[in-house]
């Protein structure tokens, strides 16, 4: 399924020349993971001139995250090998942004408090993608669990994340992640706990 957010189309525009060359989805998938480590290594100073790098990275990174699937899509290259380092990569960068943002903040006004926020809310990411990944996978194919609205995906909020960081308000933008990851993680548990649950009352009505 041909992505239709905005970011996507951009992506598409941007890797058309790239069809039929050596360069593959994975080699992008692979540049994606290394720039969001890289960003993920620039915030673990907590300074603004490591922030600075960290935005900058982490917007490349996340845009490479919408090229790899176009490429795979329009140059008639996905595969289930792909999506699952595709996932990966996303889950190594995604959580690995608020572990290193925790630590990062560890000299702030939350002190040790910081790394425990960034770990969970990392944790809380890693449970909510797992029930994603399922929920899809036993969906309709090309439907998401979240499909977004107005030609933006949820997905797309990473984006915002660069700013804020720019704008120095890591602190709130921790607690705030935390506060709605947790909420995510629990929402999205329990419209999986209801699928099952719907699931094996249909097999059992059989």
């Amino acid at each position: 399924m041909i992505g239709t957010s905005w970011t996507h189309r951009l992506a598409r525009i941007a890797v058309r020349p790239l069809v039929g060359t050596a360069v593959t989805p994975n080699h992008l998938t692979t540049l994606r993971l290394l720039t969001g480590l890289c960003a993920c290594a620039a915030l673990l100073p907590g300074n603004t001139s490591w922030n600075w790098w960290a935005g900058w990275l982490w917007l490349l990174s996340a845009f490479l995250d919408r090229a790899d699937g176009e490429l795979a899509r329009i140059g008639g290259a996905c595969s289930d090998r792909g999506h699952r380092y595709d996932y990966l990569a996303d889950m190594i960068v995604n959580i690995g942004f608020f572990v290193a943002l925790g630590f990062g903040l560890r000299h702030s006004s939350l002190g040790g408090y910081a790394i425990a926020l960034g770990c969970w809310t990392g944790a809380a990411l890693f449970i909510c993608n797992t029930c994603v990944e399922i929920l899809e996978g036993h969906g309709s194919a090309g439907v998401k669990t979240y499909p977004g609205a107005f030609g933006f995906d949820l997905d797309d909020l990473l984006y915002l994340l660069a700013p804020i960081v720019w704008l120095g308000w890591c602190v709130p933008l921790l607690v705030t992640a935390c506060c709605g990851m947790t909420f995510m993680m629990l929402f999205t548990a329990l419209r999986l706990r209801r699928f099952v649950a719907r699931r094996a009352a249909s097999e059992a009505a059989e």
